[in-house]
């Protein structure tokens, strides 16, 4: 198969000039369109979406917009420009020069933290692949593609890596990215998260609020990685996931908007009531919230952990925005660490290094913030004493020492048979799913939006909210 690799793959990497690495990736793309074609959005593969293309990483290189059909798109393979004068940031290894070939001795532990990130990208995709089946409008479709094919972008990002680093073993971890599959009970994905499906609209905003925001906080602390290949893989890669957090973001304030529209409208904000008026209740939405953050907190790993400890001392793996900590060797200082203790807690004191994950779980907890601040302005703004919430970062954990009790949303310990009995209340129940799922139904007539969403504030890239996103075929 012969490619041409500047027009068919966009690349800052000289792809034209690596007859090694032309030749591993000409078997590995054939591989890649028929698991894009398989496991894909389903249905839409002829279809003319607007998308977004990276073609270099300059201001006007990196979103080129026009209507392709997904098989089609460009998924190139970018890193941030190169500093030449570039240090390690962070550990033991502080101060020397980044590599530019991966170390013998940490030559797994890269691998692994590769495959790990690169194993959520085709993953997503796979969960979402039925979504478009039931499009609330035409503008949220074009979203959704988006999302995927830049998930299929990130895949490539990290399987360049694989190829281009890690010879025969890098190769063969390649093409297991493309084996696993999302749910599959003999060869699942890595992480539990990814799968789970994604069957309607309203998780699919929570994942690309939360989940994608688990992702951001890894890519930043990737992008902080002695190994300069990943850290600038990572930092271009963190330009394209701040969409699918908008997307996310502005989805949720938009169903919160059409529900206050709707309690305006019935006088009340009795969930059955705005239920009957085909709305998602806030009660509801609580509830979806409680369920996503929770299960995207354990994603950060163990809140004490001495994998973190050691990828740390070692400048594999930094914190997201290391440089706006005072220590970045963090040898001989400690961490509070809360911890349940019977029916309470106490204070447990960790080296720092261990506490990696915590400190950056912690960080993404503020930036889950943000979204819910704005949400709760709409809220107040319209008359309402209605604040939605985060929950405790101790909820419905399933690893670390917070895996061993049960809590309230409030992070209050309570027993298994107090949980059992109001975790109905706190959680998305089957008949909440089934609400939700009797909602989504198929809207593609340009500028209409289904009844439990209220349209975008604007178009994408200065087109008008009634631009035919996608052309279905």
């Amino acid at each position: 198969m012969n490619i041409n690799y500047q027009e068919k793959i966009p690349n800052n990497v000289d792809l034209a000039h690596d007859r090694r690495l032309q030749r591993a990736l000409e078997h590995w793309q054939p591989h890649f369109i028929d698991w894009w074609k398989d496991l894909g959005p389903e249905g839409f593969m002829n279809s003319d979406v607007y998308l977004r293309t990276a073609v270099s990483v300059d201001a006007k290189g990196w979103a080129q917009f026009g209507k392709v059909k997904m098989p089609d798109y460009r998924w190139g393979i970018f890193l941030a420009d190169r500093d030449p004068n570039r240090k390690i940031g962070f550990g033991d290894k502080m101060g020397e020069a980044a590599w530019q070939e991966v170390p013998g001795e940490f030559r797994a532990p890269l691998r692994n933290l590769i495959v790990t990130q690169g194993d959520t990208e085709p993953a997503s995709v796979e969960q979402q692949r039925m979504l478009g089946q039931t499009c609330p409008s035409l503008y949220d479709l074009r979203n959704l593609f988006q999302v995927n094919v830049e998930e299929g972008r990130h895949l490539w990002a990290m399987v360049y890596l694989l190829h281009a680093y890690f010879g025969r073993d890098g190769r063969e971890e390649a093409e297991e990215l493309l084996h696993r599959h999302s749910g599959d009970p003999d060869n699942p994905r890595i992480l539990g998260t990814f799968n789970e499906p994604i069957d309607d609209w309203l998780s699919f905003f929570m994942f690309t609020y939360f989940t994608d925001r688990d992702g951001k906080f890894q890519l930043k602390s990737l992008a902080e990685s002695a190994f300069d290949p990943l850290a600038r893989t990572c930092q271009f890669m963190l330009t394209e996931e701040a969409h699918h957090m908008f997307v996310g973001e502005t989805g949720i304030g938009r169903i919160v908007k059409r529900t206050l529209d709707l309690m305006k409208q019935t006088g009340t904000d009795d969930p059955e009531t705005i239920r009957k008026a085909g709305g998602i209740d806030l009660p509801l939405l609580q509830r979806y919230i409680n369920f996503w953050f929770s299960s995207c907190l354990d994603l950060f790993g163990s809140e004490s952990s001495s994998n973190a400890a050691t990828y740390f001392a070692n400048g594999l793996k930094g914190r997201a925005d290391e440089m706006k900590y005072e220590d970045h060797v963090c040898i001989d200082t400690a961490y509070d660490l809360e911890v349940p203790d019977g029916m309470g807690t106490r204070i447990d004191e960790i080296p720092t290094r261990n506490a990696m994950n915590e400190i950056v779980r912690s960080a993404y907890v503020e930036d889950c913030k943000i979204g819910l601040i704005r949400w709760n302005r709409l809220i107040k703004k319209a008359g309402y004493d209605v604040e939605l919430t985060l929950p405790s970062t101790h909820f419905r954990r399933n690893i670390g020492p917070w895996s061993t009790v049960k809590t309230t949303p409030e992070g209050k310990i309570i027993s298994e048979e107090e949980f059992n009995a109001k975790v109905a209340s706190w959680l998305p129940t089957e008949g909440d799913r089934a609400y939700v799922k009797s909602l989504m139904v198929q809207v593609t007539e340009p500028g209409k939006m289904a009844g439990w969403i209220a349209p975008p504030d604007r178009g994408i890239n200065s087109q008008a909210v009634d631009y035919e996103y996608v052309s279905i075929h």
